[in-house]
């Protein structure tokens, strides 16, 4: 998670995208405990690979390692400084590859029943896509193992997409392989993809499987970020989670579900819903919204909206259709 989240920008710009919260919980936070869901064994450690600590500071760090201590692990941060490529990355986090091990992108959202396939010495999941032009895709054979990986093929390969997640029996083999991986010398620009790793256990007789997730969600830019949001709170409703805390004030109001609403919300002469998230502090007066995220502690006056992406500390006072307003914006 070392990326600067350019795409998601301003809502980037003070929180790390992994760290904004989409119906009502961080990204990284609902990542690590879906995955958490298929281990069976205990998990012992957990790294995040951030990135420049100017961005990425002492704040993040601690939110980062209470998260791991939840789940009874041990924390570890480490940083890649360069934007070398995902191989790097997680080279940077070398003294951990040890024995089974999960590694995942920390910038989408899952459902899924991920299960791990005794057999392989790796799986990596995918999602079938209707565009597998603009996606990483795997290969497979006639025993359904992964035999390739091809970056936005522009002939038709498959349709399973690489979602960024992987398992490996014995990362320890990864490791070696982006070993010599990172020995290559580079032109500028170029980086170190985990691929090339893959690539090599692949030559050397290590079998991959593909397994297969319910929903992929991105949460590269604010139009999809909504569209996540969305998709969550229906999954959460359907699970059956209580979504509207019972320390929220809800005042003369209507609201749509599904909808999140966070402690200490206040919603005051207003119609909320469906598909929005409100976060704790926020207090929402004379508005009608609908398919909205809005975060921590802001606040908003006579709105009507059926979109907007609103950040932290906000104060909105106006009347478009559509807003994305970063941390600390004022716009009247």
């Amino acid at each position: 998670m070392a990326g600067r989240g350019s795409r998601l920008r301003p809502h980037s710009l003070t929180t790390p995208k992994p760290l904004i919260s989409v119906a009502g919980s961080p990204i990284v936070n609902q990542l690590v405990y879906e995955i958490a869901k298929v281990v069976t064994e205990p998990i012992t450690d957990i790294g995040f690979v951030l990135g420049d600590p100017t961005y990425f500071d002492e704040a993040v760090e601690d939110s980062l390692k209470s998260l791991a201590t939840e789940l009874g692990a041990t924390p570890h941060i480490f940083r890649q400084l360069e934007p070398l490529g995902t191989g790097h990355a997680i080279m940077c986090a070398a003294s951990i590859l040890k024995g089974p091990t999960v590694i995942a992108y920390a910038d989408t959202l899952i459902r899924a029943d991920l299960s791990l396939d005794p057999l392989a010495d790796a799986v990596i999941w995918v999602k079938k896509v209707k565009n597998p032009e603009a996606f990483g895709v795997v290969k497979l054979n006639s025993e359904n193992s992964i035999i390739n990986l091809v970056e936005k093929p522009k002939e038709f390969i498959s349709d399973l997409a690489v979602i960024g997640i992987y398992y490996f029996k014995e990362s320890e083999v990864l490791k070696a392989a982006l070993e010599e991986v990172l020995k290559k010398v580079k032109k500028p620009g170029e980086e170190y993809q985990i691929n090339e790793g893959i690539l090599t256990m692949m030559q050397r007789g290590k079998t991959f499987k593909a397994g297969e997730v319910e929903a992929w969600m991105d949460c590269g830019n604010p139009e999809v970020t909504l569209q996540t949001n969305a998709k969550m709170l229906q999954f959460k409703m359907n699970e059956g989670e209580e979504l509207v805390d019972p320390l929220a004030e809800i005042i003369n109001s209507t609201i749509i579900p599904p909808c999140f609403i966070g402690r200490g919300a206040q919603i005051i002469n207003s119609t909320v819903g469906p598909e929005v998230s409100i976060g704790e502090g926020t207090k929402i007066k004379n508005c009608e919204i609908k398919n909205a995220l809005i975060q921590k502690n802001s606040n908003l006056i006579n709105i009507k909206s059926d979109k907007a992406m609103i950040g932290n500390h906000v104060y909105y006072k106006g009347n478009p259709t559509f807003v994305s307003l970063g941390d600390y914006s004022e716009m009247y």
